[in-house]
């Protein structure tokens, strides 16, 4: 495998996922299918990022008490937020008795959870693994742009940070498969508008799907959807158009966690949803009880992350950005 699709031998099974989600997401669209919301975006504790590291509990013990496994049943435990050294998983998640391992995938996180998780059990080395991400509007609002209280205009090509998390629990049980995954690659296209963070990830986006279906049996009709997370309103529309341009027609089936997750305009989040929960919680809560119940076959999804950070922003650094790919299969026999 140089660069190509991991073929999974040792297949995960998604076993069981939960989502915990703010007033804002719950008021969204999707807001019917979330298991779990708090009117109080602090989430009964005093700072954003408490209330963060509350999120990814809550999720990871909702995700637990549906597989009715306990948190000793887990091999390995894989998390990551949008915060400084991931101080929301690691303070969130150290009351589970647990192997844990941190990740910072940006808003690709979700995606690089479970491409590693399905490579650490295809290759015999766990029988069950957890993944867990998050994000907070107010805590990234304060380390990557401007504390709330400065009132800073949003430009129309800005996104709005999620407030949720997302949970997945990987067996070897279950209607969901993990079947196939693919490593993103490093890409910057020398984008430096924080403000823009779709047209820094597209290209990341676009580079996974091209090399995917380079080396695929499948074209792009094969799949009943092709998601992104998260490149909203401006991403997804240059992702879709530069495809086409090299002969990859998915606007008939992509769609991004993104622009699901909120109601653009009665909501006024601009070009739509980002961060690492944004994803999380479309998947767990949406997608993957659709794929459980037959009513999706397969899928592909690619989280998107900007891979920058505050000090590189202020320094005047491009976003560099990338695009971890994993195909979720369904197992349920009325397929």
């Amino acid at each position: 495998m140089k660069n190509g699709i991991l073929k999974f031998k040792r297949k995960p099974k998604i076993i069981s996922s939960y989502s915990v989600v703010g007033h804002m997401e719950k008021s969204g669209p999707l807001g019917e299918l979330f298991d779990e919301y708090s009117n109080d975006d602090k989430f009964g504790k005093n700072s954003w990022e408490k209330a963060e590291s509350e999120m990814q509990k809550r999720a990871f013990s909702g995700a637990l008490n549906k597989s009715g496994l306990i948190d000793t049943e887990i091999d390995v435990l894989l998390a990551g937020d949008l915060l400084n050294q991931c101080v929301g998983s690691n303070y969130g998640l150290s009351c589970f008795d647990v192997g844990y391992l941190g990740l910072y995938g940006a808003c690709s996180t979700c995606s690089e959870g479970l491409l590693i998780g399905a490579s650490l059990y295809s290759g015999g080395v766990v029988d069950s693994c957890a993944v867990v991400t998050s994000s907070h509007y107010c805590s990234s609002e304060r380390q990557f742009r401007f504390p709330l209280e400065y009132g800073g205009q949003r430009t129309p090509t800005a996104q709005w940070t999620t407030t949720g998390a997302g949970a997945f629990i990987l067996k070897d049980e279950g209607n969901v498969e993990i079947s196939e995954g693919m490593i993103g690659k490093i890409i910057d296209k020398g984008i430096s508008d924080i403000n823009n963070m779709g047209a820094a990830m597209a290209p990341a986006a676009i580079d996974t799907i091209k090399r995917y279906f380079l080396e695929s049996e499948h074209s792009p009709e094969f799949f009943d959807l092709i998601i992104t997370g998260d490149l909203g309103y401006e991403g997804s529309e240059i992702l879709k158009d530069l495809l086409l341009k090299d002969g990859i027609d998915i606007r008939n089936n992509h769609i991004d966690c993104g622009l699901m997750l909120f109601d653009r305009k009665a909501q006024d989040v601009h070009a739509g949803g980002s961060g690492c929960g944004c994803s999380a919680i479309v998947m767990a809560s949406d997608i993957i009880p659709r794929l459980a119940s037959g009513e999706l076959k397969s899928v592909l999804f690619l989280g998107t992350g900007a891979l920058m950070s505050p000090v590189s922003l202020f320094q005047g650094g491009t976003i560099p950005a990338i695009a971890h790919l994993v195909r979720l299969s369904s197992l349920n026999s009325h397929n």
